[in-house]
């Protein structure tokens, strides 16, 4: 029992120190995109239901930091301010099968082989899952907005429209504000406390998990599944889709299939179809959007992943995959970074896990101590992307003058006049929350 518990802290560590300073590097550049590309400017691209729009969606999504859960209140979101079934489809199908920071990290761990294959892969069935929503989903047309002309009127006037007189976002009037500040203090914010703290619990379940499947089973233990082709693909596709973990947290778990004997066409559909599909994403798309864009969604994903499972394994060499995971196995001379990097990036790495999870805590007491609102219970918010799209969606409310929802305690708190709970309810159940009502 000794001799495992030091073999599997040794796994973890290493497995640890390989992918904290590409972990590092995407956090950066997704601080960076979530500042200099804010979720307010792309609504606007994904409205009609046309190809167009399901290939604007995907490329969107693509780079964005999103994982399964936070993925669910942003792209029922965007359907909820006007994007079509089939680009909102779209959105939710390539937005969490990577994101500027998994790519880095697949890098890292997996080579650049996979690195490159999980944004086109995430691409093609993005586009392809909107197409095809489009095709088969009939929508209703969207009733005509008594206001569409009204900004241009008034602006000939020097004026503005009166927001609490417009309930949706085509006169402008409940664009969002640029939020004040340095942008690269909020880009930090974002980074390391936010979006990290998001991704902390699946990112250490990932890895915990990696290093026990590293150490518990022999080096040919899937060897045995070699040549069964797509009965082989069928098996891990069975076992992902139930699964909740970001496409961040899949990536070390992908690398010790691969090491056990799994095949790469295998790997890539775990890693496709472990962080877009879960039971709480399905659930909520077959509320929301219905139960044909549900099928559609899931179709895309399994029929795409076992596609291009079978495509990889029988176009590119197994030895091109594999060569590019020598440094895993820790073997001299072939790491990537050198070791001091590895572990100061490690060291950063917890230190802002740490920090993050602290100083969230304090931040949001701070905010609710100054503040005398109505409490709310809400469930099911899982991450910082939930508490934004609930306070985007009830702030549009009448009466609503500032929201404020915390994860961490499952509560909203509304300050106002005269808003109707009953409205404030309708609103989270169908951006995909429980709404227990007024504590």
């Amino acid at each position: 029992m000794k001799e495992f518990i030091i073999n599997y802290l040794e796994e973890l560590i290493y497995l640890v120190n390989e992918m904290a300073p590409w972990l590092l590097l995407g956090l950066i550049f997704a601080g960076l995109l979530k500042i200099f590309f804010p979720q307010n400017k792309v609504q606007k691209y994904l409205g009609k239901p046309t190809t167009k729009s399901a290939v604007n969606a995907s490329l969107l999504g693509i780079p964005m930091p999103l994982c399964s859960c936070g993925v669910i209140p942003t792209g029922i979101s965007f359907f909820r301010n006007g994007a079509s079934k089939g680009a909102t489809n779209s959105f939710l199908i390539s937005t969490p099968q990577t994101g500027v920071d998994s790519i880095l990290a697949t890098y890292s761990m997996l080579g650049w082989p996979f690195a490159l294959l999980r944004p086109i892969v995430a691409f093609i069935t993005g586009i392809a899952g909107g197409i095809l929503t489009n095709l088969l989903v009939k929508e209703k047309p969207a009733p005509q907005n008594p206001y569409a002309n009204f900004k241009l009127d008034t602006q000939a006037l020097g004026k503005q429209p009166d927001a609490a007189s417009c309930k949706d976002d085509s006169c402008g009037c409940h664009e969002e504000k640029a939020p004040k500040g340095n942008a690269f203090v909020r880009a930090t914010h974002y980074a390391f406390v936010e979006l990290l703290q998001d991704i902390a619990k699946w990112l250490i379940i990932g890895f915990l998990i990696a290093a026990f499947i590293s150490v518990i089973l022999p080096d040919d233990f899937f060897s045995s599944f070699r040549g069964w082709g797509f009965l082989e693909i069928l098996i891990i596709l069975a076992a992902s889709i139930p699964l909740y973990i970001c496409a961040t947290g899949s990536i070390p778990i992908a690398a010790v299939l691969l090491l056990k004997g799994v095949s790469p066409g295998a790997a890539l559909v775990f890693l496709m179809a472990g962080p877009a599909t879960n039971v709480a994403t399905m659930t909520v798309i077959g509320n929301t959007m219905g139960r044909k864009s549900l099928a559609v969604y899931l179709a895309t994903i399994t029929g795409g992943a076992i596609l291009f499972g079978l495509l990889i394994n029988w176009l590119i060499p197994a030895d091109l995959f594999m060569s590019q995971l020598v440094h895993i196995h820790g073997e001299e001379g072939h790491e990537m970074l050198p070791q001091w990097l590895q572990v100061s990036s490690t060291i950063l790495l917890f230190g802002s896990l740490i920090f993050g999870y602290f100083y969230e805590r304090f931040e949001k007491s701070q905010k609710t101590n100054t503040m005398k609102l109505t409490t709310l219970k809400v469930e099911g918010m899982t991450c910082s992307h939930c508490e934004a799209s609930v306070v985007r969606n009830l702030s549009k409310l009448d009466g609503v003058d500032e929201v404020f929802a915390d994860k961490n305690t499952s509560e909203v708190r509304l300050k106002g006049k005269q808003f109707d709970l009953n409205e404030v309810g309708r609103v989270l159940t169908e951006i995909g929350y429980d709404y227990k009502g007024e504590i």
